[in-house]
């Protein structure tokens, strides 16, 4: 590593080597070798001159590229795909005759860019499982430790810790579902030719437009797809890419709300993302315990997301049967939303795996408000007891808003159950036992139940072997 020139911050710090590799130039050189190799055996089997030497010669040398090389031949060329071409023909000089042949470049660009887009899909979805099990355990664990609930970040009708977990955990489901749909629905360019009329094709076959079809058919399944995309230009639709990065961009949505969440929540000291014994929060305070990986999770979320209208501006603005002013940008668009939120999930998956609750600040914080929260059942109880229901909403009325004022105004406690017990109008009630906070949760225990059986479970089942995963290590 050169510390005299940039590196991209995704590779050296935040992603997994996993994911890296997916996009790597050997990783994406090794697959334009198989498409070539593919389509001259292809070739081969439907008679063209294309012999069974060549096909061998070339898939002996798959991965075995000289990239120094190929730096020189691009330089020269300036054509990236005509200097790999002549690589691998200086590599197996026997087949470079019959290399490309019929082929125009977005063979062997995009059909290797919609392999590594569904590898990349696939890595994607275990990693999103993992946190959706993750998160799935903590829910139960806490399904009916009653907490303050919030609306318009203001004090709320209580929930639970639990339940408020299913709400980030079933934001991530609905992701999956996107994801797994973008993976049933990701198809194969295919042999198309340059303009996608296969023009070439039936040139080679001699007008034979079945053995195009089947050439097409037999690349496709060789390189581990079902289906073709039915029509192209020289590329497959952009609008794919727009609609994976899209499918990205929704699980950064989602992680970025629950990293919110868990920022706020840890400033009320209600919870805490992991910190380790040597874990600096602040340079200068001491004290701090900052909730750096939720920060780190919104900020690499908050870029994913900021790409997706990148792929929706690259399927507008392209021209006829395709223009050149993506190739340059999906280089850096489509490996850099994967690498984020392969970093993203990784965040999340190490904050749920050592998230710390304290029960005690929750139920301080919650009983300050609690009393405002039963003034309903007060009312009740106050009418029970024989009681004006109106005069008695207008005293409990008056009580919460002098309440309110000496908690506001003095910095004190709240104090409404005080001031309604001395109201004789509420003489002979039981007041404090309206402040069991668990009268107040609803069906909250029994959601975070429901949801796990119901939605949760199937997935793990789907997808039992990926729950095995290790809590990969942060690289900072």
């Amino acid at each position: 590593m050169s510390h005299l020139t940039y590196e991209n911050p995704l590779i050296s710090r935040y992603a997994s080597q996993e994911m890296s590799q997916i996009w790597s130039a050997q990783k994406k050189h090794s697959t334009w070798r198989r498409l070539w190799v593919a389509l001259a055996e292809s070739q081969h089997e439907m008679g063209l001159p294309v012999t069974a030497e060549q096909v061998e010669s070339l898939r002996a040398a798959v991965d075995d590229i000289d990239f120094e090389f190929a730096a020189k031949e691009e330089k020269k060329r300036r054509h990236d795909v005509m200097a790999h071409v002549h690589t691998y023909g200086e590599r197996c000089p026997d087949a470079l005759s019959i290399i490309h042949l019929g082929a125009t470049s977005c063979f062997v660009t995009d059909n290797s860019e919609l392999i590594m887009i569904r590898e990349s899909l696939e890595q994607t979805r275990k990693r999103l499982v993992a946190v959706i099990d993750q998160l799935a355990k903590f829910a139960a664990e806490y399904r009916d430790l009653p907490c303050l609930g919030f609306t318009h970040l203001q004090p709320a009708q209580p929930t639970t810790v639990g339940k408020r977990a299913t709400l980030w955990c079933y934001d991530l489901i609905l992701d999956l579902e996107e994801i797994e749909h973008r993976i049933e629905k990701l198809r194969f360019r295919g042999v198309k030719g340059t303009t996608g009329t296969q023009a070439t094709f039936l040139q080679l076959f001699k007008g034979d437009h079945a053995k195009v079809d089947e050439l097409d058919r037999r690349v496709t399944e060789k390189m581990g797809f079902k289906d073709r995309y039915a029509v192209t230009g020289q590329t497959y639709s952009r609008k794919v890419d727009a609609q994976v990065l899209s499918a990205l961009s929704g699980i950064g949505q989602s992680a970025h709300k629950a990293g919110n969440d868990v920022r706020i929540l840890q400033n009320r000291k209600e919870l805490e993302e992991p910190f380790e014994k040597h874990q600096i929060g602040s340079s200068a305070m001491a004290y701090k315990r900052n909730p750096m990986r939720s920060e780190r999770m919104c900020s690499l979320a908050r870029f994913a997301i900021s790409l997706t209208a990148n792929a929706e501006d690259t399927a507008a603005t392209q021209w006829m049967e395709r223009t050149l002013d993506d190739s340059a940008n999906r280089r850096l668009s489509l490996p850099q939303s994967f690498l984020a939120i392969d970093a993203v999930l990784i965040l999340y998956r190490n904050i749920v795996d050592g998230m710390v609750v304290y029960p005690k600040v929750i139920e301080k914080h919650l009983n300050e408000e609690l009393p405002f929260m039963a003034t309903e059942e007060f009312l009740m109880a106050g009418v029970e007891a024989g009681g004006d229901r109106q005069d008695l909403h207008e005293r409990i009325r008056v009580h919460s808003q002098n309440a309110g004022a000496e908690v506001k105004v003095h910095g004190g406690k709240n104090d409404l159950i005080e001031r309604l017990q001395k109201d004789p109008a509420f003489a002979g009630c039981d007041l404090a036992s309206a402040l069991d906070a668990r009268k107040y949760i609803g069906r909250a225990p029994e959601q975070v139940d429901a949801f796990v059986a119901e939605i949760v479970d199937p997935v793990r089942q789907r997808y039992q072997t990926d729950l095995g995963q290790t809590v990969e290590d942060l690289k900072v």
